[in-house]
């Protein structure tokens, strides 16, 4: 897939998608023989020399799925640091959380190792002015970035304490760091809206699942769909519209922060997503909208809550991606028509201290028609799309819908298809393929220490529309 700049811009599920080459490591300081992890760690994000470089952006292994990031006040160059303090639990109502210094372990995993004698990273109890970053938690499914505003008292299981939304910058503070992230497929939970929807991924080790995971590319995820349409009142029986099609996505987060320190907002910022796509769908029949508006159709909603790991902090970013079929027709043309497309699309904001937040979008598609006709007077519209929203710990920052759509449209009366065939009368026709691109940027995006934004910023409607078949043009 091609990168590009994110200080630039339906799964769409649609352009978590900028400069989206991984930061290269920030180098590491002389390791001792006996160094603890946490040690070599503390030397990364804290350089001997006194300089600052790149936080590195990953995705979070499996084995620290449960990891915890936390930095204390009263530091004037205070970084986040990895430690054993882990959320036990947390009431998103009350905003109270119970926190444990012992280490929590998953079925398979390694005890987390205790840092040295003397380590800043050493385990201690939480205390008022911490703040807290934690990869998904019980009663924190979407993960947890927080304040510690009182501590209550102890509690089976930890420390219980009083809590406030807090922001990555009193973690990052005046560190920087870029990536681009790529999602596992398997992690997505699909909820299936219609009977006849399928879904297979492929991942490396050479795992797959459903019926074409043998066939899906490295990385991706496929649902496939067919679906009976409404037909035009009175139409005859031979007249049944249906769609049937796949949307394939090998969706990754994109997500950069040039810090000012932890009292400031950051000098930059940008969260996104993007990805390569592919779609195919054939729709045949006499379709109509009855309502004389588009009729929407989601199939499946589908999410995941993938980790990036941020230097020592925990970045939970929420991705969802509803997948649904949209029929616009006026009930007067059949068609039947297929078309195979692919491309690319990124969908952000992007943060500047002049401008502030700005939206970052883009799609670039290239359709093939594989069968095309058209039967009397009239047009239809048919799309094969995805809505997709991106955001940090649970606050929704972006929403993006990417529709690519097959368009077919008659006039007079006419039979016509794009091998030739069939009988002709005077008319004419034509098939064209477009992609639409759509959405916002929420003010919740201040997760990130930048100035509340006071309304939703539309993304800009973004179009482009191809021909992929038709009669020739008048003499």
């Amino acid at each position: 897939m091609r990168h590009r700049r994110a200080l630039l811009p339906a799964f769409a599920m649609t352009t978590l998608f900028l400069a989206a080459a991984c930061s290269s490591p920030a180098p590491r300081a002389a390791q001792q023989p006996a160094a603890a992890p946490e040690q070599q760690l503390r030397a990364t994000e804290q350089p001997a020399d006194g300089t600052d470089h790149p936080l590195t952006v990953a995705a979070a292994p499996t084995a620290t799925a449960t990891a915890t990031a936390t930095a204390a006040p009263g530091r004037s160059r205070q970084r986040a640091h990895r430690t054993t303090l882990t959320v036990s639990s947390y009431d998103g109502r009350t905003r109270r959380a119970v926190i444990s210094d012992r280490p929590q372990r998953t079925a398979g995993s390694a005890p987390a190792p205790t840092p040295s004698t003397g380590s800043s990273a050493a385990p201690r109890r939480t205390a008022v002015g911490d703040v807290i970053a934690s990869a998904p938690a019980p009663g924190a499914p979407h993960g947890l970035l927080a304040k510690v505003t009182e501590v209550i008292g102890e509690r089976d299981g930890g420390t219980e304490v009083q809590t406030e939304p807090a922001t990555l910058n009193a973690l990052l503070g005046d560190a920087t760091a870029k990536g681009d992230v790529p999602v596992d497929p398997s992690s997505f939970t699909v909820d299936k809206l219609l009977p006849d929807v399928r879904v297979s991924w492929s991942k490396t080790g050479g795992v797959h699942a459903g019926p074409r995971g043998a066939t899906v590319p490295l990385g991706s995820l496929r649902l496939d769909v067919g679906a009976e349409v409404p037909t035009a009142k009175g139409a005859a029986a031979s007249a049944t519209a249906s769609v049937h099609g796949f949307v394939q996505v090998a969706p990754q987060v994109d997500f950069a922060y040039g810090g000012a320190g932890t009292d400031a907002p950051p000098g930059s910022a940008y969260l996104g997503v993007s990805g390569d796509w592919a779609s195919g769908w054939a729709v045949k029949g006499r379709a109509a909208a009855t309502t004389g508006t588009p009729l929407r159709i989601p199939f499946a909603k589908l999410h995941a809550d993938p980790v990036l790991q941020v230097g020592p902090v925990p970045v939970v970013v929420n991705l969802d991606l509803t997948c649904y079929l949209q029929i616009s027709a006026d009930g007067r043309v059949t068609v039947d028509v297929e078309q195979r497309l692919k491309g690319d699309f990124a969908a952000g904001g992007t943060f500047g201290p002049a401008r502030g937040w700005t939206p970052v979008s883009s799609a670039h598609m290239t359709g093939t028609p594989v069968r095309a006709s058209v039967t009397a007077d009239g047009t239809v519209q048919t799309a094969l799309g995805a809505e997709a929203t991106v955001g940090l710990y649970g606050a929704v920052g972006v929403t993006a819908d990417l529709a690519p759509y097959l368009r077919g449209e008659a006039s007079g009366t006419l039979t016509a298809a794009s091998d030739g065939s069939g009988p002709k009368a005077a008319g004419t026709w034509a098939v064209h393929g477009g992609v639409d691109l759509s959405g916002t940027l929420r003010l919740q995006l201040s997760v990130f220490g930048t100035p509340v934004v006071r309304r939703s910023i539309p993304l800009g409607a973004l179009h482009r529309e191809w021909k992929l078949a038709g009669s020739p043009p008048s003499s």
